[in-house]
Order: C-alpha cells, then structure tokens, then sequence
C-alpha cells in the first residue's frame, strides 16, 4: 500500500470523522487505511482536534482504552447558531407564509437538507445525550428536521405514526387532543420500535398548543421510556401556557406583523 503525506492524511481523516458525527473509529482504523504509524496518527488526530477547535468547527474527541479512539462530536457556539436561525428567519419572514388557523408555512424550509442539517447540529448542542437512545418524531413534517438530529447525535430516529401501517406489525395507539383545535386524534408505533426503559429525546418542527408533543410523550410512557428533551424548530409565543413545560424552541413566532409588514418571528434569546 502506498503512503500517503501529512496534508493528505488530515484531509481524508477530517472527511471521515465529519461523514460519520460521534462514530467511534479506532485508531487502528485510521493505521490500516493510511498505512502510517499509530503515533504518527496519533500526531495527525492532535493536528486535527486544534484546527476544528481554533475554527469552531465542532470537537475532535478521544477515549483511551482497549475500546477507545476519536471521533468528531458537532458543536456551534452560540455566535454560529444566531446566525444560522437568523437566516432561517429571513426564509420565513414573508407575509405570504401565513395558513389558515396561524400556522406557518415551512415546507420549503424544513425539506432543505442542508438548512436542516444546520438545525440539527444546533440541536446537538443544546441537549446532553451521552445517554440517550433514540430521536423520535411524528410524521410527517418533523422527519427531515429529526433525521438530521439523530445523525448529528449517532442515533436511530423513530417515527410515530398518525397512520399505522399494517407493514410494521403489532402497533401500540393513543388517542390524544389537540390544543389547536380540540380535536381527539390518534398516533400509533410499532411495537418493535423502542426497548423498554429507554431514553429519548422528541424533536418536531412546530408547536402552538402542544398537544401533539404530549400525546408523543404519552406514547412513550407506553414503552417505559424516559423523555430526556424536547426540541422544536418554531413555537407560538401564544398560548403562554402549553400542554408540555420543558421544551426548546430555536425560532419564537409572534401573531401579527412587524412595522414592516414582515412574519414576527425571531430566534429564541435563550439558545446557547
């Protein structure tokens, strides 16, 4: 096998580790593909963890031990995640995006893999999940916005359903209300989609009374899990008083116009 210089090294190990957010490679992985020394690597991996550092690029972490090696975490300091909600703001700005009922038109938005991308490393920011198993949403609209959290994270996302689908198996259904409208609605999940006494985190795109969130928490006091977090991309500034207390809302959108007949919707003040 061929070697390969330092520059080239570096670039491919940065792909690698970026490709693949809080995967753990072994540092033998990287001596076998670059056909280098360990503490050459080694060397490279320092070299590495101080420019993405230095750059606010996220962290290159190491774990000692038999089981060990490196593995890039996603990380955006509170500077990055201002301006990137800032642009999703100006995306979302237009008066024009107003639904029938309050709600806000977002699907161009939510459905760009790399606005949401962003979105998700900002969430992996804001909440500890070193113990966390899984990311759940509810169809439909979440899905982009939870997938990409979960990649960030390294963890398997879960999708609840507001139709079961027979293909799935043995599914477990609620009923639950919706504080918008009122009306009792039903979510279901397959039986198979989370071990008992889990921990997850439910991500979803928008919030007003937060009924669909609570009928989600709910559903998982069905499979004995614990919900660590919520996060979601827009919430209502009104109703005040939500179904669910403990959530992070990265976009606050305010009934009525600004002074410039522009969406009042800004990023929340409170997001690290």
């Amino acid at each position: 096998m061929s070697k390969f210089k330092r520059n080239e090294r570096i670039a491919a190990m940065v792909k690698i580790l970026s490709d693949y957010p809080n995967k753990l490679f072994t540092l033998n992985y990287f001596t076998d593909r670059f056909n280098a020394a360990k503490s050459t690597m080694s060397e490279d991996i320092v070299m590495v963890r101080q420019a993405m550092a230095k750059l606010g690029l996220g962290k290159v972490e190491t774990v000692a031990g038999a089981a060990g090696g490196v593995k890039y975490v996603p990380f955006s300091t509170p500077d990055q995640n201002r301006e990137v909600l800032n642009e999703v703001c100006e995306k979302l700005i237009e008066k024009n995006r107003i639904l029938p009922g309050g709600f806000l038109y977002m699907m161009d938005v939510i459905f760009f893999p790399s606005i949401m991308q962003k979105v998700g490393e900002i969430f992996a920011s804001q909440f500890d999940y070193s113990k966390v198993d899984y990311i759940v949403t509810v169809e439909t609209r979440g899905i982009p916005l939870a997938l990409m959290t979960a990649k960030a994270m390294n963890l398997p996302l879960v999708i609840v359903r507001i139709n079961s689908e027979v293909m799935e198996g043995s599914m477990v259904s609620i009923s639950y209300i919706s504080a918008t409208t009122g009306v009792i609605q039903r979510m279901s999940l397959s039986r198979r989609a989370i071990k008992p006494g889990s921990r997850v985190i439910i991500i979803d795109d928008y919030m007003r009374g937060g009924g669909t969130v609570k009928g989600i928490i709910d559903m998982m006091h069905e499979f004995d899990t614990e919900v660590e977090g919520v996060g979601v991309l827009v919430a209502t500034k009104t109703p005040e008083n939500k179904m669910v207390d403990n959530y992070v809302p990265l976009l606050i959108f305010e009934e009525g116009m600004t002074e410039d007949n522009k969406i009042n919707i800004y990023p929340n003040p409170n997001i690290t």
